[in-house]
């Protein structure tokens, strides 16, 4: 733990980490890897909401986090936290995160210099916007910093953020130095943010570290991401789901000698397989070796005066184009900024797939009807309160849509895609012995128009563009007429078919009139197993579709 004594901070040494979301469905799952290979890393770098109920009511793992803290210390890395942004962090939310950190005894609490969100709704996939390297960004994220330490009993430890668009004229390092030398607060270097920096500027990896406070830098992240090229740029993805760059190892091993201040190394591993994520912190192991080190004493700030936010940093007008509400060239670098909104429509377009395939693939499969989408004033709602998600701003935005222009045929798509999750309200109850019952995931229904051509389409065009996007480069949208086309043909109905709820959303298969009648008198009672016809119980137990007591 953090010991405060006056104007002084003792931070203990943390060592190597693995970073994860607290979710017992994620992968790795980091109390797993340390129980198969003891002193593989040191500590737990965790992701949660400020509020420690929150974090417990959310976080499927943080019981274990919470019973083995002692063994495996942790920091809080919360992400939900803007450094950046039109308005201050409110005082009760500050105060959340200060009880947070204290009662998990995190030493310090680390966060990109970002604006993370609006009034508690994040940006989707958690894709902040990164502030101006100038003078009016240096004065509003100084604003954000101090506000925040000013309600933290631990350091506030700033990360340099990832960048795809240039705005600016410093050099990010030059921008980090200047804010720690404005808010007097220690600082964590994230490499993979550092790489899309020197990326996007055309710079080399090391290009500016000469100049860079080196000796203030408590931790260093490093993480997967992918590099693309578009045009004469090249540009660094921060996707922590892919494999970390040979010269970001490369980059680690060269730095850590030059950082006396180091308390921690942290691999955001998140999405890696065990045996993947096994191979990486062996790596860093070698590294970073296992064994205690004396606390480190650094200067606390004497003055936490929060001057006001300017506003002259214009987050709404980088919102605007990132979102392409505005045009690219509302703001200084266009390529950067249509690299970036290309990424931001990518993370939408997953999102909503989850459960709006069908309605997201006919009125916003395009580039064009994504951002038709992202810049509506449907998805700009989401960011002025009211509590919708990203998938019911964007269904009332389809419900305009087809309002709007009928002859789209999306119609009874969004209505299926309505339906579906409301077919999982009812619990279906458990099967006893000798009885038959649904499976808790599956769920029949009916509709009066039958779509059982557009599911088939929509899997098969699907299937189809992304092959060919594969061998040619360039993605065939124009092949989505095809879907288009069969939405705009429903056959009569009744149509039966089977949902299945999955992790990535739901599954719609046709059945039989037979097979779905039975399946629905399941939701209510089971069946004893030598009343129902032996050729449905075959079918249905093939296809998963029911359990026995």
């Amino acid at each position: 733990m953090t010991q405060a004594d006056g104007d002084t901070w003792t931070l203990p040494w943390r060592g190597l980490g693995l970073s994860s979301n607290l979710s017992t469905a994620d992968v790795p799952q980091p109390y797993r890897l340390l129980d198969e290979v003891p002193g593989l890393f040191d500590y737990v770098e965790y992701s949660a909401p400020l509020s420690l109920d929150e974090a417990r009511a959310h976080a499927s793992l943080f019981p274990e986090m919470w019973r083995r803290r002692a063994e495996v210390p942790v920091l809080f890395h919360p992400v939900h936290l803007n450094l950046w942004g039109p308005e201050l962090e409110p005082v009760e939310d500050l105060k959340a995160l200060d009880a947070h950190a204290r009662t998990v005894e995190s030493p310090w609490v680390g966060n990109d210099v970002g604006w993370w969100h609006v009034g508690g709704q994040p940006f989707p996939g958690y894709l902040y916007f990164t502030p101006p390297f100038n003078e009016a960004g240096l004065i509003d994220c100084a604003a954000h910093a101090l506000h925040v330490q000013r309600h933290l009993s631990v350091p506030l430890v700033l990360e340099n953020p990832a960048v795809l668009a240039r705005r600016g004229e410093w050099h990010v390092l030059d921008f980090m130095a200047r804010l720690h030398a404005r808010t007097g607060l220690p600082l964590l270097l994230d490499l993979g943010h550092l790489l899309s920096h020197q990326l996007s500027a055309g710079l080399p990896l090391d290009a500016g570290l000469d100049g860079f406070p080196l000796d203030r830098v408590i931790e260093v992240h490093i993480a997967g991401g992918v590099v693309t090229s578009r045009g004469p740029r090249r540009f660094y993805v921060d996707d922590h789901t892919q494999p970390v760059r040979e010269e970001l190892f490369q980059l680690l091993e060269s730095l850590l000698p030059r950082c006396p201040s180091l308390r921690a190394v942290t691999f955001e591993g998140d999405g890696h397989p065990p045996e993947v994520a096994l191979v990486s912190l062996r790596r860093l192991r070698k590294l970073v070796p296992a064994g205690e080190r004396p606390p480190l004493t650094l200067r606390a700030p004497r003055d936490v005066t929060v001057p006001p936010l300017t506003g002259d940093s214009k987050p709404w007008e980088l919102f605007d184009a990132g979102y392409g509400a505005a045009p690219p060239t509302s703001v200084e670098d266009v390529e950067g900024t249509l690299a970036d909104l290309d990424f931001r429509l990518a993370v939408v377009a997953e999102t909503l797939d989850r459960d709006w395939p069908l309605t997201r693939l006919l009125l916003a499969g395009t580039r064009d009807g994504l951002a038709a989408f992202t810049g509506s004033r449907e998805f700009r709602g989401l960011f002025g309160g009211g509590g919708r998600s990203l998938g019911q701003a964007f269904a009332v935005w389809a419900m305009r849509r087809l309002r709007e222009q009928p002859d789209e045929g999306g119609s009874a798509a969004l209505a299926l895609e309505m339906l579906l999750p409301t077919l999982f309200m009812r619990r279906v109850p458990a099967p006893g012995p000798g009885h038959v019952g649904l499976v808790e995931e599956v769920r029949p229904g009916s509709l009066p128009a039958d779509l059982s051509e557009l599911v088939f389409a929509a899997r098969a065009v699907r299937r189809h563009l992304t092959a060919r996007a594969w061998a040619c480069g360039t993605l065939e949208v124009s092949g989505l007429e095809t879907l288009a086309q069969v939405a705009r043909r429903p056959g009569p109905g009744p149509w039966h078919f089977v949902v299945r709820r999955r992790a990535a959303g739901h599954e719609v298969v046709t059945v039989t009139p037979g097979l779905a009648e039975w399946l629905r008198k399941l939701t209510f009672l089971p069946m004893p197993v030598e009343q129902v016809p032996p050729g449905l119980l075959a079918e249905a137990q093939g296809r998963g579709l029911i359990r026995r007591g």
